[in-house]
């Protein structure tokens, strides 16, 4: 499958990683597509990956990844074009992140709204899935923990492009838990806030969700 990384942070150079070696053809979108980083990335990975527009990997991806930084994240759609992932699966794993100096990071809209939710509504035409939002970036893909693989739970209106996701997070080594409709996002980005609190109080990034069942 084409796939477009909107998007070119760690975060979606590994998501854009994680898909090549699934057998995927990936083109991270992007400002600056001749960055040096991003030429080292293309050339490590010839001739699946390529670098290009926002508006390009848009364009380009059967599916789209949006990866980009949470305060971006409206910007860059502007920028790829809102028709470009109409019709398409597209998944969020932006999360609307507040860093601050002198307390605990927060979130920029939570409670009765979501970052996954605005997303759908900036992108009408898109399905958008929420996933891969609450884990660190050296686990999104083939997390390994002693006690096996970990939870990835994701949320999105439409049935069938959840079932493209799942398919993706088994690929990527995850047990995948469907929450339900996009407004689940609600939810799952404070979710990400636990992780960076604990990320923080323990010095460590080495964790990730499971949920238990009796």
């Amino acid at each position: 499958m084409k796939i477009g990384v909107v998007g070119s942070g760690i975060v979606g150079r590994v998501l854009a990683t994680g898909l090549i070696g699934c057998g995927h053809e990936v083109m991270i979108g992007t400002r600056e597509p001749e960055r040096a980083d991003l030429v080292q990335w293309r050339h490590a990975h010839e001739p699946h990956a390529s670098t290009g527009s926002f508006a390009g990997a848009a364009k380009f991806g059967e599916l789209i990844v949006l990866a980009t930084l949470g305060s971006a994240t409206q910007d860059v759609i502007e920028m790829a074009g809102a028709a470009n992932f109409d019709g398409k699966v597209v998944i969020d794993a932006t999360n609307p992140l507040v860093f601050y100096d002198d307390a605990p990071p927060g979130l920029s809209v939570g409670w009765n709204d979501s970052r996954g939710e605005q997303v759908q509504r900036w992108l009408p035409g898109a399905r958008v899935v929420k996933a891969f939002n609450i884990v660190g970036n050296a686990d999104m893909v083939k997390p390994e923990f002693p006690c096996g693989p970990p939870d990835m739970f994701i949320a999105g209106n439409d049935s069938g492009a959840k079932a493209v996701v799942t398919g993706i997070l088994h690929d990527f080594g995850w047990n995948v838990i469907d929450i339900g409709g996009i407004e689940g996002a609600r939810v799952l980005e404070p979710l990400c806030l636990l992780w960076v609190n604990y990320a923080i109080s323990h010095k460590s990034r080495d964790h990730a969700f499971k949920l238990l069942h009796r």
